[in-house]
């Protein structure tokens, strides 16, 4: 159980843009029925403090009072390894989604391991948008019914919460494989597209005027891989070197 326990604490829900505090409310209690403790807010348009979302915590007061309200995803997302974005609909400049159950069980094992992962769910009225979707680094989908796939916020994020603790609970964990040097955060793996385009537009080859779907096709690339911290530093290294020769 222990274990089970620190891999739970590794797992962050993040709520993007949420618009009724009843959503926020039971979206903390959804989580901590599962033992999951772990709350950030992006942007909300609703209050922690609103009456209604303390009725709906229904207890997950704790939850509700702990949670990091940040401005942007990429705030939200510091420091995780892995996030898994929950959307309706595959992306077409994403990497191919993947079923709940499945990339919840690889994250738990980061999880287990002792890496930082993210459960992130878009705004009630439109779901992510295709920018947070890419930031995150797989998207998920839950297998609903054809004729009708959408879901109320809480009970997506209760979905999730219970598939981290069956997986947090596994005997046999899936394992992953020990990296060379510790896997890139997600701020790493931003200051690398950061850095790609910069070293693009310096060189002539990309136009930020009219990027097409240039940086998202970039991403796609990158996140067909999982990168580590190193495999970052030589990418960046290798970027500045060509900048100073481009200076020359």
């Amino acid at each position: 159980m222990n274990d089970c326990l620190s891999a739970l604490a590794r797992c962050r829900v993040i709520l993007v843009g949420t618009t009724h505090p009843g959503n926020i409310g039971a979206a903390a209690r959804a989580m901590k029925t599962m033992g999951l403790t772990q709350l950030a807010l992006v942007a909300p348009e609703a209050d922690t403090h609103d009456p209604v979302a303390v009725a709906r915590a229904s207890g997950a007061d704790d939850v509700l009072a702990s949670a990091q309200i940040v401005p942007t995803l990429a705030q939200a997302l510091t420091g995780t390894v892995a996030s898994l974005a929950l959307t309706a609909r595959a992306r077409e400049w994403s990497v191919p989604p993947r079923p709940l159950r499945a990339a919840v069980q690889e994250a738990c094992a980061l999880a287990h391991a002792g890496a930082d992962i993210a459960l992130v769910f878009g705004p009630e009225r439109s779901g992510l948008d295709n920018a947070a979707v890419q930031m995150c680094t797989q998207p998920v989908t839950v297998p609903t019914s054809a004729e009708y796939s959408s879901l109320n916020l809480a009970a997506a994020v209760q979905l999730a919460c219970y598939e981290m603790r069956m997986a947090a609970l596994a005997d046999t964990p899936e394992a992953v494989p020990e990296p060379a040097s510790p896997w890139a955060t997600a701020e790493e793996v931003e200051g690398l597209h950061a850095h790609l385009l910069a070293a693009m537009t310096q060189c002539g080859f990309f136009d930020p005027a009219h990027p097409r779907q240039l940086p998202a096709r970039l991403r796609r690339l990158f996140g067909r891989v999982r990168l580590e911290r190193e495999e970052i530093n030589i990418l960046r290294g290798l970027l500045t070197a060509m900048g100073h020769r481009w200076k020359k």
